[in-house]
């Protein structure tokens, strides 16, 4: 089958575009036509092996996260989905940039009925890091106010539609140029970051669900009130992602000693810092499809490329000024 890897860490150069081997599936597994897939950042920091020392994988290593795709085998053991379903899904071990791959059930949810397969491989990684980081960890509640950075992007234009949805206060930030579209998907306040210090214009905040890292995640402290919490996709990791992974000994504890430096300045302003490593969750995915269904959550897609133009695709994402998704029609 058709297929993008790598055979080693490196730069975008590495990747290949070729045969590999049609995956195989257990008895509780599906195996699914690939129809789309989506390109996200961390796509491009696997290519440069990025999370190497945590999770090791075996080469050559299909990329990608997300797909939308039909079933065409099931596993003895699988249950809830049969032969001919379309689904969508945040990948386990196999990676999507592939004609097949093989899923876990419990990783796999019915595609929503009201979207497109490119616009379902748009969803799976954004919405579950959003749904994971505002309902499961910050536990986002009606009336609070929540800070998202980078609204314009994959993950910042679907949480700040989560965190409507829960009926928070949204501010993020952008450049002014996307302000009205972001606003337009739920935010009550934009900062236009090229122009303004988020830190003069908002505080006293419940929430800050940070997706940039360094500076900004350390500065994002100062907008929170005492008993607030960020929770971090691009910050140092913690204790909660070493038991996500199960760490051996030795890893669990060396990895939460990384954030070390975070979670003291947190301390001492009386706030909380997570670390989150999202997981698939099927689950959780249909919670997702009953909020796309009704139009609460959609999807929101920069550019569409044919397969032959994956190389551009990956090429678009790397630029780093996507607005919304980067989606791949494999057929």
């Amino acid at each position: 089958m058709k297929a993008v890897y790598i055979n080693h860490y490196g730069k975008l150069d590495q990747i290949q575009f070729g045969d590999q081997p049609k995956p195989t599936i257990q008895s509780d597994e599906v195996l699914v036509k690939v129809h789309a897939v989506s390109i996200n950042p961390l796509d491009l920091r696997m290519v440069e092996g990025e999370f190497k020392a945590v999770i090791p994988v075996q080469f050559p290593f299909i990329l990608g996260n997300d797909l939308a795709g039909v079933i065409v085998e099931v596993g003895t053991e699988v249950e809830r989905f049969k032969v001919g379903d379309e689904i969508f899904a945040k990948t386990d071990e196999q990676g999507s940039f592939a004609e097949y791959t093989s899923l876990k059930e419990a990783s796999v949810a019915l595609k929503p009925k009201n979207i497109s397969m490119a616009q379902a491989a748009a969803l799976p990684l954004v919405t579950l890091t959003a749904w994971q980081a505002l309902v499961e960890i910050a536990q986002l509640k009606r009336g609070q106010k929540i800070l998202i950075h980078a609204g314009s992007g994959g993950v910042g234009s679907v949480a700040i539609q989560l965190a409507k949805h829960l009926g928070a206060y949204v501010a993020t930030t952008a450049s002014a140029k996307n302000a009205d579209w972001i606003k337009d998907l739920g935010a009550d306040l934009v900062i236009d970051y090229k122009t303004s210090n988020f830190t003069d214009i908002v505080s006293d905040y419940d929430v800050v669900f940070d997706t940039q890292g360094g500076d900004i995640l350390e500065r994002s402290l100062q907008v929170l009130k005492r008993g607030g919490i960020v929770v971090s996709i691009a910050g140092q990791p913690d204790k909660n992602m070493a038991e996500t992974i199960n760490a051996n000994w030795l890893m669990s504890k060396i990895i939460p000693l990384l954030s070390l430096p975070i979670r003291i300045k947190a301390k001492k302003r009386g706030v909380r810092y997570h670390f989150l490593f999202m997981q698939p969750n099927g689950e959780q995915l249909s919670h997702i499809v009953e909020l796309v269904e009704a139009k609460k959550i959609i999807p929101v897609l920069d550019q569409v490329y044919d397969f032959a133009d994956f190389a551009k695709a990956i090429q678009h994402v790397d630029n780093g000024h996507s607005k919304g998704k980067v989606v791949v029609n494999l057929l």
